[in-house]
Order: structure tokens, then C-alpha cells, then sequence
């Protein structure tokens, strides 16, 4: 029996997980690639939704909630309500964690899926500015609210595990395998709105069309839930989970005793976070606006670019093995500022300029996100890494790509493209001197 039903007297998520072990009664012992599928599919889920909303936030929510301002400004108001769901991420965590603690991991999870899910389709039931006035706008806001607690409340630990089970001189491949997750869940959607805005009429697009991709972000949803489900009650989960002690702990303990590590890791990551969006959302948002290339065609680029940063990651597996995983870091936060020099020309240098802005910034991307997860989560006490894990994800993306779409379509939009340049190397300035301090740190720590 799991340790849960030792430890929760009260209402509990017994029967799901029940009927979840009939499908996994015959495992013996859960293996790292086992661990490393449930990750994979639980971000994959959750990339798609999040592509999906981000996509729809440049083609759709201008022209359907701010229809009474200029495309511009309509793309900005959009991005606003784009950067709740990273404002309340941190919010759904510290609920989530006191969900688990009482009622158990699986309950927790349900609950996060179900929200999630719930969010999504019903973004795509949402009627337009022009029916149903300011209210569409609140109704669209307290969804990406939603989503955002969702979000922060589908922590499973997986990744963590993955990491504790991995072979020493493997972790760099390992770490890696959970953030393929963000490239299939982007090619995956932006595949779909490819085939649905060069299928249908503007009028028809904006009418109905874009629902469809909500409709799909859901049926994914379910289908993740229960994948991940399948592996998250078993006896041997809970028993890795508990000799790891990866189980919730006070937020406010944490923040106490470990507020220094939670900054540390956040900011280690920002270059990566940074340049997430800045080669994800914000592209496409200044090809529609500036830009007469077309928005398929710009699109299958972005997927192209996605493959790119798929091998990316995979590569990053391998040379995080023979250099260290925060040497890596390090190295592609220098990458990334020397990239960001080039931004501003490629980004005005029509149709050819654009692409292979898009294509070199997807394998950095890649590179440097393939080791953002977690490189120095291992600086938390053992008791705290579960809980520090998911709020040190939930700062990063708070921090370095919650408003990256906002800030760099405004400040290019009225000031120039030279502005992408500065908020990309102040993301990698972040990480190399977040990583400097780290490596004081530990040296210090040795010394004593």
C-alpha cells in the first residue's frame, strides 16, 4: 500500500489510485526511461497548451477582444492578459502543495489536469468583444488565470526523480528528456493553427476556426492525465518518491531557510527563459504586424526551427555529460549575448533575415534550455528539493519569459529592434553572474 494512505487519514484519492494500480500491478520497479516517458508526456500536454494560448494571443485575441484598437495595441493588451498565467503559476504551487500534503499526490494532480483542461476548452467558448463587451475580456482573464494555478499545481516531481535516478555520469541525457516536452507541444500546435489559418478564410478563422486547436489542447489533457496517472500511484513511485524525500514542505520553511537557492536557480535560467519567447511568441507577432511574409509560411519555419531545437536538447544531454551541466549553461548564456547582437539586423532584414533568426535562436534555444531544468536544484536540502524545484520553474518563467513578449513588441514597436538585444543579454548577464555566485558558494561551502 502507498505510503499516502499511512499518512492521510482524511479524504483521499484512494479509489483513483485504486483503479489507476490494476493497469500497473505489474511492475516491479520503476526504471529512469519509464520516469523519463511520464515527463516527456506531462510537458508535451502542457507545452501545447501553452503554444496554443500563445499563438492565439497574436492571430486571434486582438481581433476578437480588442476589436476598438489598432492591431498594436491590441497585441499588447492581449500579451497582458498572456503574463497571468505566469503571475499566478507560483500561486497554483503553494495551493497544490497543500492539496498534496492532505489529500495526496494523485488528488492533487486530478484537480491541477482537470483545471487545466477545464481553462483551456473554455477559452474556446468564449464569445467576442463586439457580443458580449468588457465582459469577454474578464472572462478571458480569469481563464489564463486558471490556467496559470493549473499549472503550478501540476508539479508531479517526475523530473526530480528522474534526475535522483539517474546514472552519475548520465544526468546531463536524463535532465533533458523532460524539456523535449516544449518542442513537440510547439510543433504540435503550431501545426495545427499552419493548417487552419491556410485553410480557412480570415472571417471563418476568427468565427470558429481557432476554437478547434482548444477543442484538441483538451482531448490531450485528458489523455496526459491518465498517462501520468498510470505512473504516479504505483507502490514503487511512492517509495522512490518517499527515499527521496520528495515529498511538499512549508512554503514559508522554504523560503526561510532556502530563499537564496530558490533566487540562485531562478535567475541561473533566465537566458533560456529569455529567449524562449523571444523566438516562440514575439516573432510571429512582429511578422503579422510588420512584416509581409506570409503567416503559414512563418509558421513552418517556427516548426522547422522547433526540430532544430528538439536535436538541440538532445545534444545538450551529451555535452552536459563531459563538461558539466553548468558549464554548459554558462557557455550558451555567452551564445545567447552574442546572439542577441545580430537580433536587431536579422529581425529587420526582411523574409531571409527573419528565418534564420528564427533558426539559430531555436538551436541556442535548444542548447541552453535542454540544461535550464533544474541544474542547481541540487543545491536545496534534500527535504526541500520537491517544493524548490517547482517554485525556482515557476520564478524563471515569472521572471524571464512571463512579459519577454510584451516588453520587446512595445519597446521595438516605439523605440527600435535594438531593444531585443538589450533584454536578451540582460537575461544572459542574469545567468552567468546567478551561476558565478553558485560556484562561490560551493566553493566557499568546500572550504569550510
Amino acid at each position: 500500500m502507498s505510503s499516502i494512505s499511512h499518512t492521510h487519514p482524511e479524504p483521499s484519492s484512494a479509489p483513483l489510485e485504486r483503479d489507476a494500480r490494476l493497469t500497473t500491478a505489474d511492475h516491479s520497479k520503476v526504471a529512469p526511461g519509464e520516469i523519463a516517458v511520464g515527463v516527456v508526456i506531462g510537458r508535451a500536454s502542457e507545452y501545447f497548451d501553452f503554444f496554443v494560448y500563445g499563438i492565439a494571443s497574436v492571430l486571434v485575441f486582438p481581433a476578437l477582444f480588442f476589436p476598438f484598437e489598432q492591431r498594436l495595441e491590441g497585441t499588447l493588451y492581449a500579451f497582458v492578459i498572456f503574463s497571468f498565467a505566469f503571475i499566478a503559476r507560483p500561486i497554483g504551487t503553494v495551493i497544490s502543495m497543500h492539496v498534496q500534503r492532505r489529500w495526496g499526490r494523485a488528488t492533487k494532480l486530478t484537480i491541477a489536469l482537470f483545471m487545466l483542461g477545464t481553462s483551456t476548452v473554455g477559452i474556446a467558448f468564449l464569445p467576442g468583444y463586439e457580443s458580449a463587451g468588457a465582459l469577454a475580456i474578464v472572462l478571458l482573464s480569469i481563464l489564463r488565470v486558471g490556467q496559470g494555478l493549473a499549472l503550478g499545481g501540476s508539479w508531479d516531481g517526475l523530473p526530480s526523480l528522474l534526475a535522483m535516478n539517474a546514472p552519475p555520469n548520465r544526468r546531463g541525457w536524463y535532465s533533458m528528456l523532460g524539456q523535449l516536452g516544449a518542442p513537440l507541444g510547439f510543433v504540435v500546435a503550431s501545426g495545427l493553427f499552419a493548417f487552419l489559418w491556410a485553410s480557412l478564410s480570415l472571417d471563418d478563422f476568427l468565427a470558429w476556426g481557432w476554437r478547434y486547436a482548444f477543442f484538441v489542447a483538451f482531448a490531450i489533457n485528458v489523455v496526459a492525465l491518465f498517462a501520468r496517472l498510470r505512473l504516479v500511484v504505483t507502490h514503487e513511485y511512492e517509495q522512490l518518491m518517499e527515499e527521496g524525500e520528495l515529498e511538499p514542505t512549508s512554503v514559508v520553511d522554504l523560503v526561510r531557510t532556502q530563499g537564496g537557492n530558490l533566487l540562485i536557480g531562478a535567475f541561473a535560467a533566465l537566458a533560456s527563459y529569455a529567449l524562449f519567447h523571444l523566438v516562440t511568441v514575439f516573432p510571429l507577432s512582429w511578422i503579422r504586424l510588420y512584416s509581409e511574409q506570409s503567416i503559414t509560411e512563418f509558421l513552418m519555419i517556427q516548426i522547422v526551427g522547433a526540430f532544430l531545437a528538439a536535436g538541440g536538447i538532445v545534444a545538450s544531454g551529451w555535452i552536459a555529460d563531459r563538461v558539466g551541466r553548468r558549464r554548459t549553461l554558462g557557455t550558451l548564456a555567452v551564445m545567447i549575448a552574442v546572439f542577441s547582437g545580430f537580433a536587431p539586423t536579422l529581425l529587420g532584414g526582411g523574409t531571409l533575415g527573419q528565418d534564420v533568426f528564427m533558426l539559430v535562436g531555436f538551436v541556442l534555444l535548444g542548447l541552453s534550455y535542454g540544461q535550464a531544468s533544474g541544474t542547481v536544484t541540487a543545491n536545496f536540502a534534500r527535504k526541500y528539493r520537491y517544493t524548490g524545484a517547482a517554485l525556482t520553474a515557476d520564478l524563471a518563467w515569472l521572471i524571464g519569459a512571463a512579459f519577454a513578449p510584451l516588453v520587446a513588441l512595445g519597446l521595438s514597436a516605439n523605440f527600435g529592434l535594438a531593444y531585443v538585444s538589450v533584454y536578451l543579454l540582460s537575461g544572459a548577464a542574469c545567468t552567468l553572474a546567478a551561476l558565478s555566485i553558485n560556484r562561490a558558494l560551493e566553493a566557499r561551502g568546500d572550504e569550510s
